[in-house]
């Protein structure tokens, strides 16, 4: 038996996590995530996959995220027509997420023949609504903690990674006959002390380890995160002018929230406009599936917090424009947390040249991507084909990140005492990496970091 692993994204990038694992002719994806960020990086969503979709029998999702999850309607749009394996949070996030992707690819497309500013003659999505629609047939929901077979020598389970909700790492069990070897893929981190996600789940013993890096060389700051933010919504207000914070439809928002509902409790509060369909959908999801979440034992908080009388849920586009007459003392949460889609870039459009209002960041940004430009203070950013000025006072909040950090990733991995015959490094940009490598090499580890469409040999003659 031979087993081997390509990487098909998430190497050397954040995004576009897919790694085939070939066991014996058996294909098996992990993860099936869209390239974001730079052009150069996102072009890759467009080229053909380095294997027939055809080719492959069955994917396994750690989580929802697009980039995680992203490329799946393409993938069985070409032919794949295996099983999508998931835990049953990730099931009907994965809906929400993948239709949105899909309705936002159609009209960014619409919207740039209208304006002409693509390249593209005439532009096009990467995949229609129906595609996403068709895929959603193929998936296959499992509980956390609970071991299936997809193969006749594979067994899979999920247990907690504390990320976002159905946040999942996978332990992959093959029976040899040298006995059995294990696999495990991290999936993204969730970090220790979340008070929204529950903790990671200690990994078990492993042969191979696969480990993200996003926060591979950084140790969040040490933020007192409630009091920060009130000092920004107090700033806003002396400024005169709204708070608007970009932020994920799914984890972020609901972690804002739930900071916003703290505060308020002491102050007066602001209207809160939760301008974005996805994340009122999310929202919803985090009531149905109370177990997967720190909400449901929380008795000061509990799911009330979403319920708000000043958070405003704002489904209508019409409504959702109207948001920009607001002048001061209003609170903006909108999606993309990236900036890279979404209603988000009509309230940057009109409040970027506004020099009274404020914008808050709330996650990690890969180069490339709009959010990162304005943080890293670009004068100019285009939105819509359009050069827009950067006059609003800009923030951004380490420590919401949904990722755990060197420390965190290290102390996740130091569960596994016996060290594993190779770890490879992934999900992570290479600097980062580069630093959580001498941390595990320090302690003897045989550690890879991998290069896009890199193969390696796992196990031979098994």
């Amino acid at each position: 038996m031979n087993v081997r692993i390509k990487f098909l994204g998430g190497a050397g990038s954040v995004t576009g996590s897919k790694f085939l694992l070939s066991i014996d002719g058996y294909n098996l994806l992990i993860d099936c995530g869209l390239f974001q960020g730079l052009k150069e990086i996102r072009s890759r969503n467009w080229d053909k996959l380095p294997i027939d979709p055809t080719a492959i029998d069955a994917v396994i999702l750690t989580h929802a995220h697009i980039d995680h999850t992203g490329y799946l309607p393409l993938l069985y749009k070409n032919g794949f027509d295996g099983k999508v394996h998931c835990t049953e949070p990730t099931l009907e996030l994965a809906e929400i997420l993948l239709t949105d992707s899909a309705k936002l690819q159609e009209e960014e497309a619409e919207f740039a023949n209208k304006r002409g500013y693509s390249s593209h003659k005439p532009a096009k999505p990467l995949y229609k609504v129906q595609d996403a629609l068709d895929v959603l047939n193929a998936f296959e929901s499992h509980p956390f903690e609970k071991t299936f077979r997809i193969h006749d020598l594979l067994e899979v389970r999920f247990f907690h990674a504390g990320h976002i909700l159905g946040a999942a790492s996978i332990e992959l069990k093959i029976y040899t006959s040298q006995g059995i070897k294990s696999i495990v893929f991290s999936g993204d981190i969730g970090p220790q002390h979340s008070p929204l996600h529950l903790s990671p789940q200690k990994p078990p013993q492993a042969d191979i380890l696969f480990m993200e890096s996003t926060y591979g060389g950084r140790d969040h700051k040490d933020q007192n995160l409630e009091n920060e933010l009130r000092k920004l919504i107090l700033r806003s207000d002396d400024r005169g002018g709204c708070l608007l914070i970009p932020a994920f439809s799914l984890g972020r928002t609901q972690l804002v929230l739930y900071y916003l509902w703290k505060i308020f409790q002491n102050m007066r509060s602001r209207p809160i406009y939760v301008d974005s369909p996805m994340a009122i959908s999310v929202t919803r999801l985090y009531k149905k599936f109370t177990s997967y979440h720190r909400l449901e034992s929380d008795s000061e908080f509990g799911h009330h917090i979403f319920d708000a009388p000043f958070v405003h849920y704002v489904t209508e586009q019409s409504k959702s424009k109207i948001l920009n007459t607001l002048k001061d003392r209003a609170i903006i949460i909108s999606a993309s947390g990236m900036a890279t889609g979404g209603r988000i870039l009509h309230h940057l459009y009109h409040r970027l040249p506004n020099a009274q209002d404020t914008i808050l960041f709330t996650g990690f940004l890969p180069e490339g991507t709009r959010g990162k430009d304005i943080v890293s203070g670009e004068p100019i950013v285009k939105i819509f084909g359009e050069e827009v000025n950067v006059k609003a006072e800009v923030h951004i909040l380490d420590g919401l990140s949904a990722h755990a950090d060197q420390d965190e990733l290290v102390e996740w991995s130091g569960h596994i005492h016996s060290p594993p015959k190779m770890t490879f490094l992934i999900h992570g940009e290479k600097e980062q990496a580069k630093l959580l490598k001498e941390r595990l090499a320090g302690r003897g580890w045989n550690v890879t970091i991998p290069d896009y469409l890199e193969s390696h040999t796992l196990f031979d003659h098994i």
